[in-house]
């Protein structure tokens, strides 16, 4: 008898591995990780008590549908409780839109290099991607996505900042793109990092979603709010779009625990201002030194930056990590830095300035 294995599907084939940021190592050198874009500071004030409130009946399946979440986001973003949809992080939600609207045959678009998780979680669904490269100056050529669209399009993601570039897309641009968009394909407005944004240019995607069927806006918890740890995203989205996400999920995916702390988070809001701003005076900081070093810089609107290595990608990889800093190299591409404590940062900066002498 000969023995075979479980046929699986085909598509999964060469479906690439999602690669987080690497962790400092145990007893290691390594002191900072600057590799997943994670907020430095601890939960903010009330979250770990909803937290220690929530472990006591961890025994207990969570609320499936998230009701207090959803009522807080309702209310928050002036939204109808029927236009929301939550999910294990925005990539939860992310994998959730491509699910409810591609498979075999069908097409995504999205920006190149643009979140690593955009590939596999189309080609996972049956779906083919189409990538438009950024422009030069490491932003969305989103003409050359609108004439990317075909017949068989359905879904296309704008990262906005997007990562790892830390680029934006700018109102007037968005808005002529969306106006050049079939009515019947989705765009997602993926603004996983909105809240660390300081170009006035860049438009609120829910402003946008508003009068506007087909644009969904992606949010979560991980970045600006620190709930890295607990994954919980949420969408915004017309009621058919968000009715079809709440079909896709994962039942229970969101735990009871993620859920008291991202509602304990959204009512810390003046806290939470006062992060961020912390960390945009420290990203400016960083920025400002490595251009003066030499270095060019897109200007980030994001926790992170990026510098575009080529070649000496994982050269300079690796001298951060002999330092003590691990930060996300992408090989043959560049590095994306996360802004992280004081400390690390100019660890960071002190590899950068040896490295580009040598260049």
């Amino acid at each position: 008898m000969t023995e075979k294995s479980p046929k699986l599907r085909a598509a999964l084939d060469d479906v690439p591995t999602y690669k987080p940021g690497k962790p400092a190592a145990a007893g290691g050198p390594l002191a900072f990780k600057l590799s997943s874009n994670e907020n430095p500071y601890p939960p903010l004030a009330g979250v770990l008590e909803s937290v220690a409130n929530a472990a006591a009946s961890f025994n207990r399946y969570p609320d499936l549908a998230c009701t207090g979440l959803m009522a807080e986001l309702a209310s928050r973003f002036d939204v109808p409780l029927d236009h929301l949809a939550t999910g294990t992080g925005s990539v939860g939600v992310a994998q959730q839109l491509v699910q409810s609207t591609a498979g075999p045959g069908d097409e995504v678009i999205y920006a190149w290099r643009s979140f690593e998780a955009y590939p596999i979680i189309t080609q996972i669904a049956g779906a083919t991607s189409v990538r438009v490269p950024l422009t030069d100056t490491e932003e969305h050529d989103l003409d050359a996505m609108a004439d990317a669209i075909t017949d068989r399009t359905r879904l296309i993601f704008v990262c906005n900042p997007n990562n790892p570039t830390s680029t934006v897309v700018r109102r007037a641009e968005l808005e002529r793109f969306l106006d050049r968009v079939p009515s019947d394909v989705l765009v997602v407005l993926d603004e996983a990092y909105i809240e660390f944004i300081r170009d006035d240019r860049v438009p609120n995607g829910i402003e946008l979603y508003r009068d506007r069927p087909h644009v969904c806006v992606l949010r979560t918890f991980s970045k600006a709010y620190g709930l890295a740890g607990l994954r919980v995203g949420f969408a915004i989205a017309h009621e058919p779009v968000a009715a079809a996400l709440r079909k896709t999920a994962v039942p229970f995916g969101v735990s009871q625990l993620a859920q008291d702390a991202a509602v304990a988070s959204l009512r810390s809001e003046d806290a939470l201002r006062e992060r961020v701003e912390a960390l945009v005076a420290e990203r400016t900081r960083v920025r400002e030194a490595l251009i003066g070093q030499g270095w060019t810089v897109p200007d980030s609107q994001a926790n992170f930056v990026w510098l575009r290595l080529g070649e000496r990608t994982a050269d300079f990889a690796a001298a951060c990590e002999t330092a003590g800093v691990v930060v996300r190299p992408f090989p043959g591409e560049g590095m994306r830095a996360t802004i992280g404590e004081q400390e690390a940062n100019d660890i960071f900066l002190k590899v950068a300035e040896r490295f580009r002498k040598e260049l």
